[in-house]
Parts: C-alpha cells; sequence; structure tokens
C-alpha cells in the first residue's frame, strides 16, 4: 500500500503512529476529515498480522466514521484509534500510554470503546487524557454504546421492512444474524421488547457466543459458514467487515441485509451487485450509528439517555432520505448514503471558506 496516495484519494488528513515498547504498545490514529468538527470514533484491539492489514483497517473505518456522523446529523468529523495486540495482551500501562497519544493530538480526535476494548479500558486512558468518551455513567459518561446501536439497527431494520414489504412490522419474518456479541444481543432485546415475534438464526466463530445464542428464545444456531446460505427475509452482519463480496453475495437467500458490523461491503461496487439482486442494503454506517450518537450527547452537553434514544430514533427518517435518494437517482442505496454524507460536508465546507475569507 501507498500510505500517501490511499490517503490522498479517499480524503485522509492524518495518520499518527505510536510506540511505547515499555508498555507493548503499538498503534495507529487515523483523523479522516474534520469539516464538521473533531474526529470522534473508537479505538480497536486488534491482532492484525500485518502492519499493512493493520493501516487498511484503520484508515478505511475513520473514512467511514466521517460518513456515519454526517448522514447522522452529528457535528464531528470521522476518526479511529488501532492498537495491533490481542485482547489477552492489554495493561493498564498499555492503555495509559494509548491516552498519551491521544493527548498528543490536541483534541484532534477523541476516542471512545469499539472492538477488543472496555470500560475498565476506557477509564485507564482517561487517567492520561480528557479526549475519551463513553467513560461509565457512574463517571459522569454516556456508559455502554452497544444498548443504543441495538436500538438503531432495530429502527433501521424497520424502515427497511417498511421500504420493501409496505409495513414496519418484523413478526413472522425470519433474521439471520452473523455474530453474537453485545450489539447482536440489543438488537434481539428489542425485537423481543417490542413484541416482534420472529425466527432467529445465528452463528459466532465463538463457542461461549453459541452457547448464549442456544438459550434465546426462537433461535436457531449454525456454523459460521452456513449463515450465508441460510434462507432469511433479513440478514443482519454484526461481526466483522468485508464480508459481502463476490464470493458471499451470490449465496445470499435474503430480501434485505441490515446490520451492524462495520464496511460490510468489500468495494463500493458490492452495493450495486446487491442492488441487482434485489436486495434492500441499509447502508451499514447509518445503521449503526446509535453507538456516536450516544456518545456524541455526552461531549455536546450532560448526557441524558433520553435525547440519545430521540435522536437514535432518526435513523428510520434518514433511512427514508437514502431509500428516496436511491430510486430518484438511479443509484444503488450504498451510493445514496454516500452522497447524502458528502453533500452535508461540502455544504458546510463552502460555508465555513466563506466566513474564512470575510475574515
Amino acid at each position: 500500500m501507498n500510505i500517501l496516495s490511499y490517503m490522498e484519494t479517499y480524503g485522509h488528513e492524518q495518520l499518527a503512529v505510536w510506540t511505547d515498547k515499555e508498555a507493548g504498545l503499538r498503534a495507529f490514529i487515523a483523523v479522516h476529515d474534520t469539516t464538521l468538527g473533531p474526529s470522534l470514533g473508537g479505538v480497536r484491539v486488534w491482532a492484525h498480522p500485518t502492519e499493512e492489514a493493520a493501516l487498511t483497517d484503520v484508515l478505511r473505518l475513520s473514512r467511514a466514521m466521517t460518513y456515519k456522523s454526517a448522514a447522522a446529523g452529528l457535528h464531528f468529523g470521522g476518526g479511529k484509534g488501532l492498537i495491533m495486540a490481542d485482547r489477552t495482551q492489554k495493561t493498564e500501562a498499555m492503555m495509559r500510554s494509548f491516552g498519551r497519544f491521544v493527548e498528543s493530538l490536541g483534541g484532534r480526535y477523541l476516542t471512545t470503546e469499539d472492538v477488543g476494548m472496555t470500560s475498565q479500558d476506557l477509564e485507564w486512558i482517561a487517567q492520561s487524557t480528557k479526549h475519551v468518551t463513553g467513560l461509565p455513567v457512574s463517571q459522569g459518561g454516556s456508559g455502554d454504546t452497544s444498548p443504543m446501536t441495538g436500538f438503531g439497527i432495530y429502527t433501521a431494520m424497520r424502515a427497511c421492512a417498511r421500504e420493501k414489504w409496505g409495513s414496519d412490522g418484523l413478526g413472522g419474518r425470519t433474521i439471520a444474524i452473523q455474530g453474537f456479541g453485545n450489539t447482536a444481543t440489543w438488537l434481539v432485546r428489542n425485537l423481543q421488547e417490542h413484541g416482534e415475534e420472529v425466527k432467529l438464526v445465528i452463528t459466532d466463530i465463538n463457542d461461549a457466543a453459541r452457547e448464549r445464542a442456544r438459550q434465546v428464545k426462537n433461535a436457531t444456531v449454525v456454523g459460521p459458514d452456513q449463515i450465508y446460505d441460510t434462507p432469511c427475509d433479513v440478514f443482519a452482519p454484526c461481526a466483522l467487515g468485508g464480508i459481502l463480496n463476490d464470493d458471499t453475495i451470490p449465496r445470499l437467500k435474503c430480501q434485505i441485509v441490515c446490520g451492524a458490523a462495520n464496511n460490510q461491503l468489500l468495494t463500493l461496487e458490492h452495493g450495486d451487485a446487491l442492488q441487482k439482486r434485489g436486495i434492500l442494503y441499509a447502508p451499514d454506517y447509518v445503521v449503526n450509528a446509535g453507538g456516536v450518537i450516544n456518545v456524541s450527547c455526552e461531549v455536546d452537553s450532560r448526557y441524558s439517555e433520553q435525547a440519545a434514544r430521540e435522536k437514535t430514533a432518526r435513523i428510520y427518517d434518514t433511512m427514508q432520505r437514502v431509500f428516496g435518494t436511491s430510486k430518484r437517482d438511479g443509484i444503488s442505496t450504498a451510493r445514496a448514503a454516500d452522497r447524502l454524507a458528502e453533500e452535508r460536508i461540502a455544504s458546510v465546507r463552502r460555508v465555513r471558506r466563506v466566513h474564512m475569507g470575510k475574515a
């Protein structure tokens, strides 16, 4: 990968690198775009096999965060942190060192929890920087983002149902869930709490997660690779990205794809491929925006769960705008979501330039 060419092509502003041999830390922070405000995005702990794989991941994720905040109407740009380690290798020293890394950027990047992280990790990071969000409610933060993300996915799924079937009820439908972590667990809880009598097909690469899934009402557990061939109404990717590609899309037996995973499409063209097959794709960064909406309510003012829930409920309306743009312009829903996000960023950038010119 030619890093500078990649960053120029996709509009990244900054890539920062941090090493701390004593703490065992090797980390990256990517700042994609700060037109709408400081970059906001979680830090992921993942043992990528190569530095190139890690860089590709953090750059792609930071860009997705820009689009996520823009589409959600938030006043933040996109950023992402990545610690190259296995989650079993985490220590307090490592997290405090990462906090110093965040602090060194002077507020251009606000961090929070992501894959491989815990609330305890955030508390350690907060010892070294004030630029951290999503701390426990007991410490004045917004707490775990999974409940709000799960609610957002449920909301997006209802919007998809209305677009595809004319009604936003999900009762009687079959939903296949790939990955049964915290967010997917909250998705299922929302389905149950709202009285949606659905059939569930669940998989996960983790034995403990599959065992938890077996305890869920009306759920069938299948092997990780079987999920693509499962007949269902909605396929919900809730694990890692890049899973919608040339190999998997022809295998899908669903009418809707709507899930929590980031960067589900391997390339933008795979959104076109879903469209050609008549599968309604819910752009992931619109669907899973509940988490960033939740922490944004902590940054903007004193955290209110009610306010966060009201803002997350607007994902329904955002999905409707995406579908409308897709039909109006004759493009895939993936491209429609990008267009909406890019138009908002461009409009703010124009206003900012005018104001700077007047100054």
